[in-house]
This record gives structure tokens, sequence and C-alpha cells, in this order.
């Protein structure tokens, strides 16, 4: 049995809860503010924004506009442009950071691993041959090699760039 260690990932677990909602709040926020935010994409009813404690570079998510706790309570417009935005992202982070193959996926449920279990969010994480390796088991640090800022550029700057990559 293979295991994804993240022990890097405890300032997150740890940090004291927000009142409010990351992905509402990020939603509400004026496009003027997407850079801040780390959003990539907005569509109708849904948008991607980078992870800003990422398992992997390039770490995101992609969150409906609605505050609902699973699938079953959206729309399946909203589903379908969820999946969109999810094909969208794939092909831009396969343009421009190459990585291998993705872990793509859901926590439903605390129990499920939801670190926010109260907005249903999907995750795409890129992953790269060799991208496990000693740091996180022997220092507890995670090495990703481009900042969320840098990130956020090549991304934002490719999808601007590329029509082909929204419309198909």
């Amino acid at each position: 049995m293979e295991r994804l260690w993240a022990p890097w990932r405890m300032q997150f677990i740890k940090m004291p809860k927000i009142d409010g909602c990351i992905f509402c709040d990020k939603w509400r926020a004026s496009p003027t503010e997407d850079k801040k935010n780390h959003v990539i994409y907005r569509g109708k009813e849904a948008f991607a924004l980078l992870n800003i404690y990422p398992y992997n570079n390039g770490h995101l998510m992609v969150a409906p506009e609605t505050h609902v706790s699973s699938l079953d309570e959206l729309s399946d417009e909203v589903l379908l442009e969820i999946i969109h935005i999810t094909k969208i992202m794939m092909k831009t982070l396969r343009e421009t950071l190459h990585p291998h193959g993705f872990n793509v996926g859901m926590n439903i449920g605390r129990m499920a691993g939801a670190g926010i279990e109260d907005h249903v969010h999907l995750h795409v994480v890129p992953r790269w041959n060799g991208d496990t390796n000693f740091m996180p088991v022997i220092s507890n640090t995670k090495v990703l090699p481009q900042s969320l800022d840098e990130v956020y550029e090549i991304l934002t700057e490719c999808l601007a760039k590329n029509d082909s990559l929204i419309d198909s």
C-alpha cells in the first residue's frame, strides 16, 4: 500500500478556523482581487483557485459559487461547469507545468478528510515521476519549486493567450 504523506499540512489543520467561508469570500471578492486571492478562473457558477497549502506545485481547487456541503445539493448545470473548469485547469497545467499525471478528487465530510467541509470543492493535484522524496519524511518539509504568485502568473497568462483551452 502506498501512502501520501503530507506532514506540512499540519499548519493548515492546526490554524484557527476563520469565520465565514474562504470559497464564498473569494467568489464574492471583486475580480480585481483575483491575483491576491489566487483565483485563476471564474465561470458562471464555479471557479478555480490555487490551494495556499498545496500538496504539490500547481495544486488547485474548483468550487461552486453555491455554499453546499455535498454534490447532491448542486444542480446538474453546476456539476457540469465544475467538471468543465477541471478539464480547463488540467489542460492548462499540462501546457504550463507539464505534469506526468494528476490526482483529482473530493473529500465530502470531515471523516472523509475534508478540511473545509461546508463548501464542496474538487482538488486537482499535478503529479510528476519522483515528486515524492525524503524531505517530508526526514525534515517535515515539502519542497515546492515555485511560489503561488509565480504559478498564478503562469496559469493565468496561459489562459489569457489560449482561448482554445476554454472553448474545448
